[in-house]
């Protein structure tokens, strides 16, 4: 008996944990991108609906637009820190490409992928309208040329890559809503006993 409870001990000390620094690193930035995003489309949905005379319609466009930059930014940095916790966690065994490991991988390559067309397409869609990206309060150089002929397909592409990755969004919660439900539960918990 005493002999397995060692070895149990051994083995957790030497295993590696894992929320290890990386893994955290991916988690936090994964809630900052949640948060972004539904800023992101907070201000869009309200922004598109507004008189075009108001004031606050411009600012919530640079905001907006904003995000958007910080979004990338911190897709960039999170898919480095994935690689980080892919390459320690697959290097040493190759998943096993059941079919739920490969809908998942699927689901998250869309998700991936509509993270940067939504955004990019925004900065089409502003360049070749003439205006600029702002990252709050310093406008970025133009990623691409002013071309009037082109603003109406940046316009589509825009808008429904965006609807497209709040349906991959949602279908993403629905996957992992084993996950989400124990979240949930557990910040219950804590909220309630305080």
């Amino acid at each position: 008996m005493q002999d397995s409870v060692q070895s149990s001990a051994k083995s957790s000390a030497t295993a590696r944990p894992r929320w290890n620094h990386a893994f955290k690193r991916l988690w936090s930035i994964h809630w900052w991108m949640a948060a972004g995003f539904l800023a992101i489309y907070f201000f869009g949905i309200i922004m598109v609906r507004l008189p075009g005379g108001l004031d606050i319609r411009g600012s919530m466009y640079n905001i907006h637009k904003s995000l958007g930059v910080v979004a990338l930014g911190l897709l960039l940095a999170r898919v480095v820190t994935l690689l980080q916790v892919y390459s320690g966690k697959y290097l040493k065994r190759r998943p096993k490409a059941t079919a739920p490991w490969i809908r998942n991988v699927v689901l998250h390559s869309l998700l991936y992928g509509s993270m940067v067309v939504v955004p990019v397409s925004g900065i089409w869609l502003s360049n070749s309208a003439g205006h600029a990206i702002p990252l709050f309060f310093v406008d970025l150089p133009d990623w691409f040329e002013q071309n009037s002929a082109v603003v109406s397909a940046a316009r589509n592409l825009h808008f429904w890559m965006a609807y497209t990755m709040l349906s991959l969004t949602v279908a993403h919660i629905l996957v992992q809503r084993k996950y989400v439900q124990k979240m949930w539960a557990r910040y219950r918990k804590k909220f309630s006993a305080s």
